[in-house]
């Protein structure tokens, strides 16, 4: 446990930017401060060149956080950035500097700047989304091994992604940690109020698919299973709620195919954190149809919104969601995604499942990442 207060600094995404990354270390900066910790969070002025990031902006409509130490100061592509902002984080003798590592690409940047940031009595501890990405591109692992050099220990949220490791790691200690439940997206709405916020017809059935739109998290796969025949008898729609980082007209033209435009809402813009909880107040279900997968923060969503889910057999998902009590685990197959369905609407599993997901989202806590940190910092 923390005694003394740490002064604590989290390089990565946070605001004016947008998206999972920026909300998971703007909430982890908030947990240590509840512990009493100094915590001063630098972030990007440019975090992707527009080759890197397909969306229409990268960049946050809400309000800026008020309880937060937020620097933007670090450019991604500029060395001369990386020296001088590591030169100004090492004058500030942090006991700790934790970064998320997601993307090969943020190596040279982040890497840099841990390195030249350290002083002799500071840890180094990263929090690892992907260390192998689901997209691959050419200098992948040798950026990853730059970073991975400088990190005193590792924090990994799926075994997965802890076996990914052994490829860049010999001596530094990784520790698995669940990804703490999203609790920062506001209270649980009530069904009848997220569908009249939405527009949604109230005599219908939701299921929702949630997040930036990439291929391997295939959305494919759930437009196939709603032209299923069974399916199409259902008083069911599939709220697509996210932004395309995929080619948009592929899927268009798979709906069209399909012939399913009658059982889609189609919400794909990014969604802004206040919204959030309307789109997973109206679904029934939350279907995660991914082809590869790390661990998701969709399906932390979906725990703190206490709705059952619908995941394949890849990567950590399987660790999150138990089958049959949290939900459903299934094989990467369309006709799987059908059978789940059917099951839960055909047999009623939304108050069993329910019940079962409210059990099990006690053990995702910032509490237990935070003094996984700790630990690690120590050891």
């Amino acid at each position: 446990m923390n005694k003394q207060p740490k002064k604590i600094i989290i390089i990565g995404t946070a605001f004016p930017l947008r998206g999972g990354l920026a909300s998971f270390n703007e909430r982890l900066a908030r947990a240590f401060q509840e512990n009493g910790d100094l915590v001063t969070i630098y972030t990007f002025t440019l975090q992707y060149p527009k080759f890197l990031f397909p969306g229409k902006t990268q960049y946050s409509s809400d309000a800026a956080p008020q309880d937060l130490k937020i620097e933007v100061k670090i450019n991604s592509i500029n060395p001369f950035n990386w020296i001088r902002i590591g030169r100004e984080i090492r004058k500030l003798h942090a006991d700790l500097l934790i970064s998320k590592f997601w993307l090969p690409f943020m190596g040279p940047c982040l890497g840099t700047i841990l390195r030249i940031g350290k002083k002799k009595k500071t840890r180094i501890v990263s929090v690892i989304d992907n260390i192998i990405p689901h997209e691959k591109r050419p200098g992948d692992f040798a950026f990853a091994k730059y970073f991975t050099n400088t990190v005193d220990a590792f924090v990994v949220m799926s075994k997965s992604v802890g076996e990914d490791m052994k490829k860049f790691v010999t001596k530094q200690p990784i520790k698995y940690i669940p990804h703490p439940i999203y609790d920062n997206y506001g209270e649980i709405v009530d069904k009848k109020k997220a569908l009249s916020r939405l527009n949604l017809d109230p005599n219908l059935n939701y299921i929702l698919f949630f997040g930036f739109i990439r291929d391997y998290k295939g959305l494919d796969l759930l437009l196939e299973a709603l032209a299923d025949e069974q399916i199409r008898k259902l008083p069911v729609k599939a709220i697509i709620a996210g932004e395309f980082y995929a080619n948009e007209e592929k899927y268009i033209g798979l709906i069209k195919h399909l012939g399913i435009e009658s059982q889609l809402e189609l919400r794909t813009s990014f969604i802004p954190n206040s919204e959030v909880r309307f789109y997973f107040g109206a679904a029934d279900l939350v279907v995660q149809p991914y082809k590869s997968a790390t661990q998701s923060g969709i399906s932390q969503l979906a725990y703190h919104f206490e709705k059952p889910m619908i995941v394949t057999r890849v990567g950590g998902l399987p660790e999150i969601v138990e089958d049959g009590v949290s939900g459903y685990v299934v094989e990467v197959n369309k006709d799987k995604i059908v059978e789940a369905i059917l099951d839960f609407y055909e047999k009623k599993k939304e108050k069993e499942l329910s019940l079962g997901v409210r059990q099990a989202k006690k053990r995702f806590s910032w509490e237990n990442l935070v003094n996984g940190i700790y630990e690690l910092s120590t050891s």
